[in-house]
């Protein structure tokens, strides 16, 4: 299970520098709109991971809601998620196999209760932030955008060529 996790937040840090380098790109004047919206989708999943590492830790993450009522800056933004990313990639390293299966309870910002394993929270997050950046693809393809190639198999061939040639 470690091990999967490792790659998976390897993609998704690979994924999200990916994306706010297409994000670079959007003209802040002509575009408006298209680039707030993004911003405010990628601005949710960070701050959905921002919690998720708070009851990861057992601490306190300060948030009433999944998303700011102040909208950052992209770059402020960027910087912000893969410093969070990094956070994710040292939590799997320093946390033993044994203990990703332990249980959390903890509680939404709805209130509701939620109690799943360290392993779970940590594929909800990775997860969750693949479906925003799906929305914000599409916000780009309809910008006449090609949007960076999200997949997971993509990155395993990037960043693991030789091993995923070894089959061939």
């Amino acid at each position: 299970m470690k091990d999967l996790l490792r790659s998976l937040l390897g993609y998704h840090a690979w994924a999200n520098r990916d994306l706010f380098e297409k994000l670079q790109q959007l003209d802040p004047g002509q575009n408006a709109s298209e680039r707030h919206t993004a911003i405010r989708l990628i601005n949710h999943y960070y701050v959905v991971a921002r919690i998720f590492s708070g009851h990861l830790t057992g601490t306190a993450h300060g948030f009433l809601s999944d998303n700011t009522e102040a909208t950052p800056q992209l770059d402020d933004l960027a910087r912000d998620v893969a410093a969070l990313d990094g956070w994710y990639l040292d939590y799997i390293e320093k946390t033993s196999p044994e203990s990703l299966g332990d249980f959390v309870a903890f509680t939404f910002t709805d209130g509701d209760k939620g109690y799943m394993s360290r392993a779970e929270m940590v594929s909800h997050m990775i997860l969750h932030a693949g479906i925003h950046r799906g929305e914000v693809a599409r916000i780009l393809s309809q910008l006449s955008m090609t949007p960076p190639w999200d997949t997971f198999a993509v990155f395993l061939h990037g960043t693991q060529p030789q091993r995923r040639l070894q089959g061939l």
